[in-house]
């Protein structure tokens, strides 16, 4: 007889042996939070605490149940924002009037520019191009490789490519803000950026002055920003009304007369109506100008500068790059994900005048991300003004993406409905190109 406590079995039936115990291992798995402000309220904190997040633990979710979950500064978000493949389906915070009926999700078609294990090939690549401009055959000739983030500049066109797509078939269109965004330049100035960041404030202040330098020579010397100070307009294409399209290849614009007006407040208004016919073409010529300049130029900045200068605008890039800490490579990085998608397009709104605002562009190697057309100056107008121009432009239809640092774009796009993404540190930026590469974006 068993004892007391013991399990009987029958005979039919034998004891079965003990079951090794089986540890399931798990691991959990996180990623950056990612970050896009709503439209329910403004926030000025820098931790950016309360937006877009999300993490992966492989839990075996069902694909119909949500995936992700979102909390914001005025509440939560409905459950449904992304399910199964990432779609994004009901009230979402890219437009609470359910703007294009869902967020298309975007395809990558084509070969990016940067090189993630190089991301220095990215800012210099133009670097190792010949010191005069290339000409459109071998543009032609080389392009086929480059052709996602080329396509859809529109000032160029290549008889063995695809037309870019109309302004009215882009389907999403990310507004970037200039200055701290995209590029450190005037915190460098003013000592808040080695504040801020733990930086030495001498060789912040050294650098920007250098760049300072650099720019606006550039602006004076190949862009008339002598004569067109005062002659501010919001687009490059604003005076080309009154251009007659005449010849410039011989044209001496030293000595046709032209004068910028002092004050310039009632002559040089964007409309183009105020001066007379003369100087109204005369100042189009001169845009027209710049705006060649720009689109020859703007991938081999060092043709333009000339030697010495050129050795001098690499070596302030490089000293650049290794106080911010590669700030403006992640930013390359972002833009380049955008340029490569079908229908997906950059656009600058900038409070820097337009004519110094192309300078930066091209001094900080920007010209491949941004097609001169899509530049856009608020100094005049506000960016509100400018924000309209390009809703406009690209219709009602399409998703629009604010990315800045200050308080008057991101009050402009809680207005507009536009979702906006903070940018306050570098890790905003990489945070932001993870997204793109997920398609979250």
């Amino acid at each position: 007889m068993a004892a007391y406590g013991q399990t009987q079995y029958s005979p039919a039936l034998q004891p079965a042996g003990p079951y090794t115990p089986y540890t399931h291992h798990t691991q959990g798995y996180s990623m950056t939070s990612y970050n896009i402000k709503t439209e329910d309220g403004l926030s000025h904190s820098p931790g950016q605490s309360s937006l877009l997040g999300y993490t992966s633990n492989f839990s075996g979710t069902p694909p119909a149940q949500t995936l992700y979950s979102y909390s914001t500064h005025g509440g939560s978000i409905p459950s449904g924002i992304f399910q199964g493949a990432n779609s994004i389906t009901g009230s979402t915070p890219f437009s609470p009037a359910q703007q294009v009926g869902q967020i298309r999700k975007m395809h990558h078609t084509a070969p990016l520019l940067m090189d993630y294990n190089h991301p220095w090939r990215l800012i210099y690549s133009e670097y190792h191009a010949p010191t005069s401009p290339p000409t459109p055959g071998k543009e032609q000739e080389g392009a086929p490789a480059r052709r996602s983030s080329d396509g859809k500049l529109r000032g160029r066109k290549r008889a063995n490519d695809p037309v870019p797509p109309l302004d009215s078939e882009i389907e999403r269109v990310f507004i970037w803000d200039l200055d701290e965004t995209i590029i450190i330049f005037h915190s460098l100035l003013t000592g808040t950026f080695s504040t801020r960041f733990g930086k030495d404030s001498g060789k912040a202040v050294s650098l920007g002055l250098w760049m300072e330098e650099m720019i606006f020579n550039l602006a004076d010397s190949r862009l008339f920003f002598n004569d067109l100070e005062e002659c501010d307009q919001v687009h490059i294409d604003d005076v080309a009304s009154d251009d007659n399209g005449q010849d410039l290849s011989t044209y001496n614009f030293g000595t046709d007369g032209f004068q910028s007006p002092a004050g310039g407040g009632t002559l040089c208004l964007g409309s183009g109506v105020h001066g007379g016919v003369d100087w109204m073409r005369k100042l189009a010529f001169r845009y027209r100008r710049v705006k060649e300049i720009y689109n020859t130029y703007k991938n081999n900045v060092g043709g333009l500068l000339g030697s010495p200068k050129r050795e001098e605008w690499l070596q302030l890039r490089r000293e650049m790059e290794v106080l911010t800490d590669l700030w403006l490579t992640q930013a390359l990085k972002a833009l380049a994900l955008i340029n490569s998608r079908p229908n997906c397009v950059n656009v600058m709104v900038t409070t820097t005048q337009l004519i110094p605002a192309l300078s930066k562009v091209l001094l900080y190697g920007l010209g491949g991300a941004f097609p001169i057309e899509n530049i856009y100056s608020a100094t005049k107008t506000g960016k509100e003004s400018c924000f309209e121009r390009v809703t406009q432009r690209f219709g009602r239809r399409a998703v629009y993406v604010v990315v800045g640092d200050g308080v008057e774009e991101e009050t402009v796009a809680k207005k507009k409905n536009m979702p906006f993404w903070r940018v306050t540190c570098r890790a905003d930026l990489e945070a932001l190109s993870h997204a793109l590469e997920l398609d979250y974006l």
